[in-house]
């Protein structure tokens, strides 16, 4: 998409309808001294990004503020101070961040990319064109909650299951999924559930995230008013798309609010996530803080609050293998870059190991 595209009216937005305030404002004081004009990044690609402004769209080089560590990049969202005299210009700086939406990399290094700053409320679009993934909703909300944003799951496509029934045992699994979420039912076609969306996106930063197919591009049209994000078909064997969001762009809505959109996201790997696990899974943590033993890992302890919960039936299996599933993946995210940590882990394997010889030959009668 073109910001090009915009008519010059609504590029003229006050700085307020960006999300400017007077906290943002004191932190700015320096800059301002300095010459530096404030303004909201509304795209990044090669080393530019467009910055809007209170006089309108700057595009500036990001040279300064392009460190060797990902997270410290600029990002959609963030706000810039830019140096707006002479050819080319850029931005110096940029203010302290309020919340950060980050994913682990596919890289093995498992470096952390920022998706989108200083956002209020994470909107996950889960298509409700095919089955439903629990798990990877759950990832997504794990990344939410860890960023110090909102979230908010939105079932798209709701036209495609016209029977309410239906419908209602799908919302059902997944407001059980999502713990202290509002799930919300949604159609870009026949409008169902857009005005109640536009009223929550209607104040702060929202970011739209999801998968490719899941509809995001076509809800963002749906809350501007007008078709300014390209959409493409779903195939109908799997309901998947291509990505026809391929940078992430800050949008300004009409009713209010600012809407981050984003491409379609293949991998959604957590970092550094552990308390946004604890927030999806908070049924799990209020069992385990009833262990006999602070350190229960919910496998046969005896006295063991989590495992008497599954005995049960008032904990489902699939949370539990699922909760254990993310702890183990972001205790290995957080292990590569914390030498402490790996150090802790190989001492609890060495205590297990030697435990279980010394089981094994208790069995024996003393022969090893």
């Amino acid at each position: 998409m073109s910001f090009n595209a915009f008519p010059q009216a609504s590029l003229a937005h006050t700085l307020t309808s960006l999300g400017w305030d007077d906290a943002w404002a004191a932190e700015f004081t320096p800059y301002a001294e300095q010459g530096l004009v404030p303004g909201r990044v509304v795209r990044v690609d090669r080393g530019q990004c467009d910055v809007l402004t209170a006089d309108g769209m700057v595009r500036a080089d990001t040279a300064f503020v392009t460190p060797h560590d990902p997270l410290r990049v600029i990002c959609t969202g963030d706000w810039a101070a830019v140096e707006t005299a002479g050819n080319p210009r850029y931005v110096k700086a940029y203010l302290p961040r309020r919340t950060a939406f980050v994913r682990s990399t596919s890289s093995q290094r498992s470096e952390g990319q920022i998706l989108a700053a200083n956002v209020d409320h994470a909107i996950i679009a889960v298509s409700l064109a095919v089955e439903l993934d629990l798990g990877r909703i759950e990832r997504f909300l794990a990344l939410a909650w860890e960023s110090g944003a909102q979230p908010l799951v939105v079932l798209t496509k709701a036209d495609l299951v016209p029977d309410p029934v239906t419908l209602g045992h799908l919302v059902q699994d997944v407001e059980t999924t999502a713990p202290g979420v509002q799930v919300l039912t949604v159609s870009s076609h026949t409008g169902e559930g857009t005005d109640v969306l536009g009223a929550i996106v209607g104040s702060g930063t929202s970011v739209l995230l999801g998968v490719s197919g899941a509809g995001k591009s076509t809800l963002a049209n749906a809350l501007l008013g007008t078709d300014v994000m390209e959409v493409q078909a779903t195939r109908d064997i799997d309901g998947k798309g291509r990505h026809t969001t391929t940078t992430r762009n800050l949008l300004v809505l009409p009713g209010g609010g600012v809407l981050i959109d984003t491409p379609g996201l293949r991998g959604v790997g957590l970092f550094d996530a552990e308390a946004g696990v604890g927030q999806v899974f908070s049924e799990i943590e209020e069992y385990a803080a009833e262990c006999r033993f602070h350190d229960c890992a919910h496998e046969a302890e005896p006295g063991c609050a989590v495992l008497s919960a599954l005995e049960s039936g008032a904990l489902p299996e699939r949370r539990l293998e699922s909760y254990r599933k993310l702890l183990r993946e972001n205790q290995r995210i957080v292990a590569k870059t914390d030498a402490r940590l790996r150090s802790e882990i190989r001492r609890d394997w060495r205590l297990k190991s030697a435990e279980g010889r010394a089981n094994y030959s208790a069995k024996r009668g003393g022969r090893v």
